[in-house]
């Protein structure tokens, strides 16, 4: 009786998460899509229309009069817009802003007696009374159905950049310490702050937790300054890896201090004192004790603070630099774009290029992600 009762429930719970799941995979599945399709449909249509026909307004340019043919006493010129393609013309134009003033197959005047014929396969014609002369061909305006079509010339070009593999080289150098440092650091001052009664513990949890709040780009500044300030006294250049170590590693210890110090809080304190009773000090009960049981909360922290680390840019160019030696992958792939935002359709290349290895981290390490996230949240009775 309970269980029936409870099966519209559950089924709503499911109904929910499944619409959730879903939210937040269509744009990334949008940003798949987008980052396969050829660029010229990409930059008419959405992403939801790939596998469907899209009409396009295209230019081409006929033969050069080099390549006229004497026919019936008529000069002639033919070709095919289409170069081998599957698309097909709907109408066609000679002027910019009357591309589909003519339908396929008719004969358009297009001056001195000459008429221009396009068909819907591509096939063009131009035929003369007179011999012409000139050195370019005419211009030819048409709106085409073209097929949907897939390529991975966006992932080439982004590839083939120059300076991407030191780039990648780059992210890795900033990204691997900065997640291992804290994680050192905020796990002895957990423990610290769970299992060491000392004056003042309790001020400075609350001290921990109000730095969570603390915005970073209120503190990046002044951070910076101190920074140089204690480089110049020892004589050591500003703009290095050290440095961007010691930035990710202040600006991620409060919240790694804080997700650790409620993990191991929540341990059974029988462990500890047993471990006391055979001898073990501090350090012992911590790197042989606490630092396994606490693995799953390590691990939560490590995906976070390994995501933001890579996918950071404003940290990197204020504690690394921009030059082409240090720049990061972020900022090599905004330079790809351009100032003004030119070659846009790699963006979605990019941003699938870029999520590669933070994506190998998540699957490796998201089964311990929600034992760490409810650290402390639970008490045994």
């Amino acid at each position: 009786m309970i269980a029936s009762s409870r099966s519209p429930l559950i089924i709503l719970v499911h109904l929910s998460v499944l619409l959730l799941v879903a939210l937040w995979t269509l744009p990334t599945a949008g940003l798949l899509i987008s980052s396969l399709r050829d660029k010229d449909q990409l930059a008419v249509s959405g992403w939801w229309t790939a596998l469907s026909t899209s009409s396009q307004n295209l230019t081409g340019r006929a033969a050069t009069p080099e390549a006229q043919v004497e026919r019936d006493g008529k000069f002639v010129i033919a070709g095919n817009l289409m170069d081998g393609g599957s698309a097909k013309i709907s109408a066609f134009g000679v002027r910019p802003m009357q591309p589909a003033a003519f339908e396929p197959g008719t004969a358009a005047d297009i001056g001195d007696g000459q008429t221009l014929t396009v068909n819907a396969d591509g096939s063009y014609e131009i035929v003369s009374p007179a011999k012409m002369e000139g050195t370019r061909g005419q211009r030819i305006f048409y709106t085409a159905s073209v097929p949907p079509r897939f390529t991975l010339d966006n992932y080439r070009e982004v590839l083939s950049a120059a300076g991407i593999g030191s780039s990648f080289i780059n992210s890795l150098t900033v990204a691997i310490p900065s997640t291992i440092i804290p994680i050192l650091v905020a796990a002895f001052c957990a423990y610290a702050l769970a299992w060491m009664p000392f004056p003042g513990r309790a001020i400075l949890i609350a001290v921990v937790v109000g730095l969570l709040v603390v915005p970073l780009q209120m503190s990046l500044i002044p951070l910076l300054r101190l920074y140089n300030g204690v480089g110049a006294f020892f004589g050591v250049p500003a703009k290095t890896y050290v440095g961007i170590w010691l930035a990710h590693m202040g600006f991620g210890l409060p919240l790694a201090v804080y997700l650790l110090r409620n993990y191991m809080a929540g341990l059974p304190r029988e462990i500890m004192e047993s471990a006391r009773v055979d001898g073990a000090s501090d350090f012992d009960i911590f790197v042989k004790i606490i630092l396994p049981l606490s693995f799953p909360a390590l691990a939560s922290f490590a995906i976070f603070q390994f995501l933001w680390t890579w996918n950071d840019l404003l940290v990197a160019m204020v504690f690394l630099g921009t030059g082409n030696d240090e720049l990061v992958l972020t900022g090599r792939l905004v330079n790809l774009l351009g100032s003004r935002g030119g070659n846009w359709e790699i963006l979605t290349a990019s941003a699938f290029i870029t999520i590669v290895v933070p994506l190998i981290v998540f699957f490796s390490l998201q089964r311990y992600l929600v034992r760490g996230l409810l650290a402390g949240s639970v008490k045994g009775g």
